[in-house]
């Protein structure tokens, strides 16, 4: 059975969690840097992309961590042809991440518009959105409790974008 990411007793039983032991030297993609400073300096695009990857799985039924750390990976695998000046774009091949990075990248794309719209210039670099992509990717790694069907991230992703839909939204996307 599957509770909706809201459901109290799901809350009270991640309360009692221990959290995952995760070795450094696993760690994906650890020749790229995100300092603080970094964090700091794109925190608006941080939350954007926290809550654009919330909504985007939210669309796809059943997806769990594992679908978003999967498309996550694609995702940065994506931006780093992009920094090196070639565009190619990389999928899983899993279907949920699949459709997690199609809503997510709809989602930003969004979002580069109206700050585009807003400033009257493109101002969001790829770089720094791949700065972002792996700093999610760290903290679902942080975050995912090992489980098979785990949504600990999913649920972490919920509680920092507040003003998403709730966990049980239509699977209908509006634009």
């Amino acid at each position: 059975m599957d509770c909706p990411l809201d459901c109290e007793f799901l809350q009270e039983a991640r309360l009692r969690e221990r959290p995952p032991h995760l070795d450094p030297a696993s760690v994906p993609n650890q020749d790229i840097r995100v300092p603080e400073s970094f964090l700091r300096d794109h925190e608006e695009l941080l939350m954007a992309s926290a809550q654009a990857l919330f909504v985007a799985a939210a669309q796809v039924p059943g997806a769990i961590d594992y679908d978003v750390r999967e498309a996550l990976e694609a995702m940065i695998k994506t931006h780093r042809t992009l920094d090196s000046g070639l565009i190619y774009e990389s999928r899983p091949a899993n279907p949920l991440a699949g459709g997690i990075q199609h809503y997510f990248e709809q989602q930003m794309a969004q979002y580069r518009e109206g700050m585009a719209q807003q400033s009257g210039v493109h101002t969001i670099r790829d770089s720094e959105v791949m700065g972002v992509l792996v700093f999610l990717q760290r903290l679902e790694l942080h975050n995912n409790n090992g489980r098979r069907r785990g949504r600990a991230f999913l649920d972490m992703l919920r509680r920092l974008a507040p003003s998403a839909p709730p966990s049980g939204a239509s699977n209908i996307v509006t634009a």
